[in-house]
């Protein structure tokens, strides 16, 4: 209770009437505070050999001093009790009450309650409970405090204020206020141990992150542990990147947990002679959510790349979707952008996804890109664009449409004189590592984005009835387009080439910006065909080495119906790390690498990352491009399933949508289909008619169908694939 008397001020008013409250009160707080908060605690925990590491971008930081208003209309008078962590100020129609414990009842009619709340250390938060009165998200807020008071005392004009929306998340509890959450922990045993004299190492067998608690220390010296996620790591005093140091000085054996979170799956602990170890173990933490998605089939590979990647990108979901547990522990933009893919065909959990968004989005004014990264904006935008597809979430989009209006214009500040963009001082073009990949010049991966990102604001802008702006970022949007396809489109080599230098287009033909395009649907029919066969299939093309852009480039692929290239390619590739042992993928994997090199990465010998969240993407291919769910309007009011074996005998999983699941198996004869809500369309290639009880069968080419899938309604249909 100290942490809480420290931070909290609790103003109580008494319930007169001694009932039940009817409605849930939740925290409330200015809308990307408590993420912008949370966001500098969680990245600035990355250490590099027990030395702090903190990131090398802009941290912005919460305003701390908030206004809270709420106008009530009540039919009889009600009793309220009201939490703020930090100090405040309340206001009832204008009159505020003392300092301390206030005790009132907001009388019949209409009303206007307005607290203010100042708190420098942690977010300035507010909890109301009342019978209809509670804080939640119909609260406004505001950092700009203009109102002024006339002689009565009372609030006479708020309209010159700039007031949002209040951000919630889930702390429904008085006592347990948004400063002090922490994901949840359970203990965990290593699989085997190795102990010797003043050394002991222990493997928990897989990949895992948390607190290691160390059992029965006893004695007077030092003690340090080196963390691994291979065996090699853990061992190599002198190189392992995460390590803790601790003395002690104890006579009565004692448990011990390290303060700090880590990534690992073995631990090396080494001990002075004079000191004594019984065991080890640890606290596994984790985000708490519940894995909606499921994917089987008859290939046991590839339900264990399934699995390996769900377990991959459960690591690396945490307060927000990060890029590696071990290094950097950081939220990236085009890390992310995956991750949130990945989550709406596994847990489906738009919290995790609004609250990295607007972390990484940050405030006013913009000073740099996201990350610093050209890329990593634009993957902002095109993410917010796939958020609004897949859940149908307006409400979030138009709160955060201003902050996307003034990172555009940052953008659109940002071209050259031709219209595009180009890399300036400060700036960093990412697109992938990749050995040789040139950065110079206008290069057309970044259009592509650029291209793709003003269709988003103009589709946000319509959301948030900003018609004339709507038009503006479309027009923008078609004009860059024409300029990309007449300075990049080489008819000889019937690909986009890779940039222009000096205003002359290069000859130089990468995966990049042709993959982005097929998906983007930039292609018609035709350069869709020609650059399957002259970049996507062309060995002599440099080939991708990341599963990051792996993740692109064989969605690219699945677009055009390459299901069973692409299987084969999950096969070899992802399969390719498990016969190496990983129990996570890994950040980078180059086949032709041998032994130790596979755990070195820029220029350290074990700088690589062995979880990495753009490792997970089978989750996003074999739901998206396998079982083949997609929604066609935003939040699945309408979806298609096309499904596509590629090769398998028979696939079954479970895709989430925001009012339940759709429910799927297939075979090369049947398909059996549920989905809770929406109405669904699967697409069908059959030697013959579909047929089957309540199946209405449309014929839309040779050998393809069309059936309507109603909410709730199980179908059986027969089938022959081709």
């Amino acid at each position: 209770m100290n942490h809480l008397k420290k931070y909290i001020v609790f103003l109580v008013l008494v319930v007169a009437t001694g009932g039940g409250y009817a409605q849930q009160a939740s925290w409330i707080w200015y809308p990307g505070d408590f993420e912008t908060w949370m966001s500098n605690k969680m990245q600035n925990r990355r250490t590099d050999r027990n030395s702090f590491f903190p990131p090398f971008w802009k941290l912005d930081a919460h305003y701390v001093l908030m206004n809270f208003n709420r106008v009530v209309e009540l039919t009889a008078p009600e009793e309220v009790r009201v939490y703020a962590e930090g100090t405040c100020n309340i206001k009832l129609d204008g009159v505020a009450f003392e300092t301390g414990i206030h005790q009132f009842t907001v009388p019949k009619g209409r009303h206007t309650i307005t607290v203010k709340v100042w708190n420098q250390a942690n977010v300035p938060a507010l909890f109301v409970q009342g019978k209809t009165i509670v804080s939640d998200t119909s609260w406004l807020v505001t950092f700009e405090d203009k109102e002024w008071i006339d002689e009565t005392g009372r609030t006479s004009d708020i309209s010159a204020t700039v007031w949002m929306n209040a951000g919630t998340w889930n702390f429904k509890n008085h006592l347990q206020p948004p400063s002090v959450f922490r994901l949840p922990t359970r203990p965990v045993s290593p699989v085997a141990t190795e102990k010797k004299q003043g050394q002991y190492l222990v493997d928990f067998g897989k990949e895992t992150f948390g607190f290691i608690k160390l059992h029965g220390l006893k004695g007077k010296g030092k003690i340090s542990l080196y963390y691994g996620e291979s065996k090699e790591e853990a061992q190599a005093e002198a190189d392992a990147m995460t390590l803790d140091r601790l003395h002690f000085a104890t006579a009565v054996s004692l448990d011990t947990t390290m303060p700090l979170s880590k990534a690992f799956r073995y631990v090396n602990i080494v001990f002075d002679p004079t000191i004594t170890l019984d065991s080890a173990s640890m606290l596994y933490e984790h985000a708490g959510l519940s894995n909606r998605g499921s994917f089987t089939c008859s290939d046991t590979l590839i339900n264990r790349i399934y699995n390996v990647s769900a377990y991959t990108l459960e690591l690396n979901t945490r307060e927000f979707f990060i890029d590696g547990i071990k290094r950097d522990r950081w939220i990236w933009s085009g890390d992310a952008s995956q991750s949130y893919l990945m989550n709406f065909y596994s847990y489906f959990d738009n919290p995790t996804v609004t609250r990295t968004m607007l972390a990484l989005r940050g405030k006013d004014p913009v000073t740099s890109h996201i990350n610093t990264i050209v890329d990593y904006t634009f993957y902002w935008f095109i993410s917010v664009y796939d958020y609004y597809r897949y859940t149908g979430d307006k409400t979030f989009i138009k709160q955060l449409y201003p902050r996307m209006q003034t990172l555009m214009q940052y953008c659109l500040g940002r071209r050259n004189a031709n219209g595009f963009i180009e890399g300036r001082s400060g700036d960093w073009t990412f697109i992938d590592w990749a050995t040789g990949l040139s950065k110079k010049g206008e290069i057309s991966f970044e259009q592509l984005l650029f291209a793709r990102s003003l269709e988003t604001m103009s589709l946000c802008a319509t959301l948030a009835d900003d018609n004339a702006s709507a038009a503006t970022y479309s027009k923008e949007a078609s004009l860059l387009k024409q300029r990309i396809f007449d300075a990049y489109w080489n008819k000889e080599k019937n690909a986009l080439v890779h940039s222009r230098v000096d205003g002359k287009s290069t000859a130089n033909i990468t995966r990049y910006a042709n993959m982005f395009g097929i998906f983007f649907d930039y292609f018609d029919a035709g350069q869709k065909e020609a650059v399957k066969k002259q970049v996507l299939l062309n060995d002599s093309i440099q080939k991708i080495t990341t599963p990051y852009m792996r993740f692109y480039e064989l969605e690219a692929l699945s677009a055009l119906g390459e299901q069973a290239y692409v299987l084969q390619e999950m096969k070899n590739y992802w399969g390719g790390m498990l016969n190496l042992g990983a129990t996570s993928f890994w950040e980078e994997y180059d086949p032709t690498k041998k032994g130790a090199e596979h755990l070195a990465m820029y220029g350290r010998k074990f700088g690589k990352s062995l979880c990495h969240a753009w490792g997970a993407s089978p989750i996003y291919l074999l739901g998206r491009y396998f079982l083949g769910v997609s929604p066609t309007t935003p939040g699945y009011a309408t979806y298609k399933v096309q499904p596509a074996l590629g090769g398998l005998q028979w696939m079954q999983g479970k895709i989430p949508t925001p009012d339940g699941d759709i429910e799927m198996y297939c075979s090369r004869t049947e398909i059996k289909i549920k989905g809770a809500t929406g109405n669904g369309t699967l697409v069908l290639n059959s030697k013959s008619k579909p047929s089957g009880k309540n199946v209405l069968v449309r014929s839309t080419a040779k050998n393809q169908y069309e059936v309507s899938i109603d909410p709730g309604v199980e179908y059986s249909i027969r089938y022959q694939a081709l």
